[in-house]
């Protein structure tokens, strides 16, 4: 299902919420309960969102992530405000390690027009978008091609990327729990992202605030091992605390 731009709205608003009514829902988009009632039912038929008494929420699995083609719509705007964020601090003539990610592809399109740049990734889009750029050269691992999302994944992945010492790592992320835990859904993913960040200087991350408070079932590391969070609004309690105590700047995009 490709959700259509009022559906997205929708699926953005119970990213934000957790859970909403469909009263709140029709509300929320200007729209009748009716015109929630049929959407709803659609989207849940897509397996996009579960249905409840009194109302609907995503399905929020700590073991499956919600599919590629969806991520890469949901918060589109957010990412793309993260995304230029961060490419105005990328200088020109750096290295850059890239993880998999919707959010690493939307940075990797806003770093157009940058020179001198080397790139390490294990993501093919990262790879396509800017292996087309005048001036930069981009290095891809090798290892399993996972289909859903063009990530490369594997012992092979991981072994290639330590071979590297990058100045930076982009990384993008599933989920930042209330403790402080990095988290995502796939261990073979996680372990190449676990590479890329003891492969780098200086690492990045970006998440929109979707990602706060978020469940996945791997754990990835912690925000103490981040230099630079960036994001699209002020964190949710707790985090500007753990932030703090854990020596991280936060970068609001704007």
């Amino acid at each position: 299902m490709h959700p259509n731009p009022r559906q997205l709205k929708l699926l953005n608003r119970l990213q934000s919420a957790g859970s909403c009514s469909l009263e709140t829902l029709a509300n929320d988009l200007d729209v009748t309960v009716q015109t929630v009632r049929r959407d709803v039912q659609r989207l849940a038929e897509a397996s996009l969102l579960i249905r409840f008494h009194g109302g609907v929420r995503l399905p929020n699995s700590t073991i499956e992530n919600i599919a590629y083609r969806q991520r890469a719509q949901l918060h589109a705007a957010e990412k793309e405000r993260i995304a230029q964020a961060i490419a105005r601090e990328i200088p020109n003539d750096c290295s850059l390690l890239i993880n998999i990610g919707t959010t690493t592809e939307a940075i990797a399109r806003a770093l157009a027009g940058h020179t001198g740049l080397r790139i390490i990734t294990n993501n093919v889009n990262v790879a396509y978008t800017l292996g087309r750029q005048p001036g930069c050269e981009v290095i891809l691992a090798g290892g399993s091609v996972r289909p859903r999302d063009l990530g490369i994944v594997g012992e092979a992945t991981v072994e290639f990327i330590r071979q590297f010492r990058a100045d930076i790592a982009l990384m993008g992320i599933s989920g930042i729990e209330a403790d402080g835990t990095l988290r995502d859904y796939d261990f073979r993913e996680v372990k190449v992202s676990q590479a890329i960040m003891q492969s780098a200087r200086e690492v990045w991350m970006a998440a929109d605030t979707s990602k706060f408070h978020r469940p996945a079932m791997v754990r990835l590391g912690e925000l103490s091992q981040i230099g630079r969070l960036f994001t699209n609004a002020r964190p949710p309690e707790p985090f500007p605390g753990l932030l703090k105590a854990a020596g991280v700047d936060c970068v609001i995009a704007p």
